[in-house]
C-alpha cells in the first residue's frame, strides 16, 4: 500500500488511525481500558467532583488515618430502573444509601469507594449528572470519596450504569445497636411516611396512568441518627433503614434476632394519601414498599417520646410516628392492629415484588 512519507498525518488517516479523541458525548469501550481514555475520564469528571487529598495521589488503595476504637464498614450495590427520577437518581441514592447503612449501626460516615460499571455508548452528560449529584450528597453528609474504579462493558451487555459502594465510619460510642438487641416493653418509631421511595420508582417505570405526584424519599440520615444518640444514648436498642422489603421485612428481622413478638397499630403507620391510593390500585402492602430515607427506631419505653420530639426536630423526621411495641407473645411474629379493629400477622414478602428498586 502507498503511503505520502512527505505526510505522516496524511499516511496515518489513510491507514485508519484517527488520532485519539477526548471528547466523546457517549461512554466508549476505552474508557474503561486503563489507558488514555480512562485517565481523561478520571481528570474531567471524577477528580473535580470528589477530588480531595487521598484520592488525588490516584494509587490502587487509600491509606486512612486511624485513631483507636471501633469502625464499621458496609457495601452495597445500586441498579435502580430508571437511573433518574422524582428526588433524585441512582447518584445521590448510592451515596445516601451507604451512609445510612453505616448511621444504622451508629457511625459516623467517613469515607467511601465508588465503583462505576458503565454500558458502551451511556451519554457522557448523563455519567457527569450522576457524578455530580454524588458528589453533592458525599459532601452533605460529610464523607470523603477516597478511591474506586471505572469498568465499560459492550453495548447491549449491561444496561447504561451499575454502581458498587464501600463505607467506612467511625463509632464513637460505647453502645449495643443491633437487631437481636430488642426487649420486652421497647417502642418502634417510624421516622416519616412509608412507601415513598417504592411507588415513585414504579410509577416512573410503569407510567401509571394515575396522577402521582410522589418523589423518592433519599436522603442521608445520619444527623437525625447523631442525635439520637446525644439525646437518648443507651436506650436505643435497634436501628435499621426499611430498604427492599420495607418496614414488614425489617421488622420480621427484629422479632426473628431477638426473638420476641412485635405489635404494631397501621392507624398510627404514616403514609401518604398518593401512596396509599397506588398500594389500594396495585393490591400491594405499604409495609413491603422500599424506603431510602428514613428509620425504625427501638427505644426503651421510658424515653420514646423523648426520641420522638428529637425526630420532629428534623425536617426528615417531621412526620415520625410511635407504631408499636416490642411483646413477650407470639415470639419471631409480627401482628399489626388494622384500621377496622381487627388482627393480622405481617410477613416477609414472597419473591421480589420490585425488582430493581434501588
Amino acid at each position: 500500500m502507498k503511503m505520502d512519507i512527505r505526510s505522516p498525518s496524511a499516511g496515518i488517516e489513510q491507514q485508519g488511525c484517527p488520532l485519539p479523541i477526548k471528547d466523546y458525548k457517549t461512554i466508549q469501550l476505552a474508557h474503561g481500558s486503563g489507558g488514555l481514555l480512562s485517565r481523561d475520564l478520571i481528570k474531567r469528571v471524577l477528580l473535580p467532583a470528589f477530588g480531595n487529598s487521598k484520592l488525588n495521589v490516584l494509587n490502587d488503595q487509600a491509606e486512612l488515618d486511624m485513631r483507636r476504637g471501633r469502625i464499621s464498614f458496609t457495601t452495597d450495590s445500586f441498579v435502580v430502573d430508571p437511573i433518574f427520577f422524582p428526588g433524585g437518581n441512582i447518584g445521590d441514592l448510592a451515596v445516601n444509601g451507604t451512609v445510612n447503612d453505616l448511621a444504622t449501626g451508629g457511625a459516623q460516615p467517613k469515607w467511601m469507594s465508588v465503583g462505576f460499571i458503565l454500558e458502551e455508548g451511556f451519554p457522557m452528560a448523563d455519567f457527569q449528572r450522576v457524578v455530580e449529584s454524588m458528589a453533592v450528597a458525599a459532601r452533605r453528609a460529610g464523607v470523603l470519596v477516597v478511591t474506586g474504579d471505572t469498568k465499560v462493558v459492550n453495548q447491549g451487555k449491561g444496561d447504561g450504569i451499575f454502581i458498587n459502594t464501600s463505607g467506612i465510619g467511625i463509632i464513637h460510642h460505647k453502645l449495643r445497636i443491633s437487631a437481636d438487641n430488642l426487649r420486652v416493653g421497647d417502642k418502634l418509631i417510624v421516622t416519616g411516611t412509608v412507601g415513598d421511595h417504592g411507588i415513585c420508582i414504579l410509577s416512573q417505570r410503569e407510567q401509571f396512568a394515575l396522577d402521582l405526584d410522589i418523589s423518592s424519599d433519599t436522603a442521608c440520615l445520619h444527623e437525625l441518627v447523631a442525635a439520637l444518640i446525644d439525646s437518648v444514648g443507651g436506650a436505643i436498642h435497634a436501628l435499621r433503614d426499611p430498604t427492599r422489603g420495607g418496614v414488614a421485612a425489617v421488622l420480621n428481622e427484629f422479632a426473628e434476632s431477638s426473638r420476641v413478638g412485635i405489635e404494631i397499630d397501621e392507624n398510627l403507620i404514616p403514609v401518604k394519601k398518593a401512596v396509599a391510593g397506588a398500594c389500594e390500585v396495585l393490591g400491594i402492602d405499604p409495609l413491603h414498599i422500599a424506603n431510602e430515607g428514613k428509620l425504625i427506631v427501638v427505644v426503651s419505653s421510658d424515653v420514646a417520646q423523648e426520641a420522638l420530639s428529637v425526630c420532629h426536630d428534623f425536617e426528615l423526621g417531621k412526620a415520625a410516628s410511635i407504631i408499636g411495641e416490642v411483646v413477650s407473645r407470639h415470639p419471631g411474629t409480627v401482628v399489626a392492629r388494622t384500621i377496622l379493629g381487627s388482627e393480622r400477622m405481617i410477613l416477609l414478602p414472597v419473591g421480589e415484588q420490585l425488582p430493581r428498586i434501588c
